[in-house]
């Protein structure tokens, strides 16, 4: 048996004085705050990250296919393509592809009850499946009409806007360049809502043969395609497998990640706040366990200095401080994953931490645990609680037994 550590353990487990204890409890304790803290800190920014992404791709798709346009947020180009079976087979034969649903984008006003409000109207067909992901109140589209559809789905945010629900009847009014606005009604089939300002403020959904009869277009002539992954990591994999063998020039593909930089960014700066967060909590914890062991190392000069006097060299002795603080460590990590995953468990269970949808997509901050994260977290800590020792161990240098002895 390693004597040192046997020493070190002994002494935890038996431990009786007053001070020593109570040095011992807080160290443990501040650990597994710190450790609560990031495991926390890093759920909730991973949960934002998550949620918000979801939200958005579950509209807008993971890859868009349009003409190349140097304003690649303007899918509402008058130019159209053809509808191309064979580029439309071979996108959905990648791997990952879940759905390629042509489009068509055009802007439009509603008005309903001496209300407007300008939309981007998103045509689509009849085997276009808006995502599970997206709760959705009435009914869908029927695309059954031979002409089309006289149905529209919009937003909550704009139907609460214009005071209408599922089964109301709205008037669209689509802007000519030289000519009075062409006027349609249709009824309201269905009111969805992602909670991103940025989809559910601007974009409704209708028949894709609606905008090509009122742009004066074929039925194969659309604004791109719209291309849906299973997993979001391959969008820029397969945006650029589709620009360079799939789809000819002056054809262009590219992501939402692209289209939507803004967001993003704003998603890199959230998660950078928790690495600063997670950095902070570990320089923290380190300077605890450091200043803990020393005062535990003063506390116990006179057991140091009987050590050395029975033959213990300093390596030995420091060996005895650095299990010491391998075990406290240990009981913090522990301490610290039963609160930080405790405390997640309730928010992803009760919602207890309420936010404000229109400034964060959500209406509960989001907690989404990463396994591999939680045992770095752990890692880290534990290993910095040893490494911290290693600079308050050289006190032991300077304990001199016959000092610390003659009044013993």
């Amino acid at each position: 048996m390693n004597i040192s550590f046997f020493i070190a353990r002994r002494y935890l487990l038996r431990q009786k004085g007053a001070f020593s204890s109570f040095i011992i409890k807080l160290a443990i304790a501040a650990t597994g705050l710190s450790v609560a803290v990031m495991i926390v800190a890093m759920a909730v920014v991973n949960g934002f990250n998550y949620v918000v992404r979801e939200k958005l791709f579950s509209f807008t798709g993971h890859v868009h296919v349009v003409l190349f346009d140097e304003n690649r947020s303007n899918s509402l180009t008058p130019q159209p393509i053809y509808l191309d079976k064979e580029i439309l087979d071979s996108i959905k034969a990648l791997p990952h592809v879940t759905q390629v649903s042509p489009f068509v984008q055009r802007p439009v006003i509603v008005q309903a009850h001496g209300t407007m409000e300008g939309l981007k109207l998103k045509g689509v067909n009849s085997a276009y499946r808006m995502s599970k992901d997206i709760s959705l109140s009435g009914a869908g589209i029927d695309f059954r009409d031979s002409l089309y559809a006289r149905q529209i789905l919009l937003s909550k945010t704009t139907a609460d806007r214009l005071s209408v629900t599922a089964g109301d009847t709205v008037q669209l009014d689509f802007l000519e360049p030289s000519s009075m606005p062409r006027i349609r009604r249709v009824r309201v089939s269905g009111i969805y809502h992602t909670g991103m300002e940025e989809v559910d403020k601007n974009f409704g959904v209708c028949d894709i043969r609606l905008l090509q009869r009122l742009n004066n277009w074929t039925a194969d002539s659309i604004n791109g395609y719209q291309v849906d992954l299973d997993d979001e990591a391959f969008a820029d994999t397969t945006a650029g497998y589709i620009h360079e063998y799939i789809v000819p020039a002056p054809l262009e593909a590219y992501t939402t990640t692209e289209n939507y930089s803004f967001i993003f960014d704003w998603l890199q700066l959230q998660s950078m706040n928790g690495k600063i967060l997670w950095m902070i909590m570990a320089i923290v914890s380190v300077i605890n366990m450091g200043a803990v062991l020393l005062i535990l190392m003063v506390d116990r000069a006179a057991m140091i200095g009987l050590l050395k006097a029975l033959g213990m060299t300093f390596e030995s002795t420091r060996t005895i401080f650095l299990s010491i603080a391998g075990l406290i460590g240990a009981g913090g990590v522990l301490l610290g994953n039963v609160l930080g995953l405790g405390l997640c468990w309730l928010q992803s269970r009760f919602g207890l931490i309420k936010l404000s949808e229109d400034v964060y997509y959500m209406k509960y901050a989001p907690v989404r645990i990463i396994w591999w994260q939680v045992g770095l977290i752990d890692v880290v800590t534990l290993g910095l609680c040893v490494c911290c020792m290693w600079l308050p161990a050289y006190y032991i240098r300077r304990i001199q037994p016959a000092k610390v002895l003659q009044f013993k």
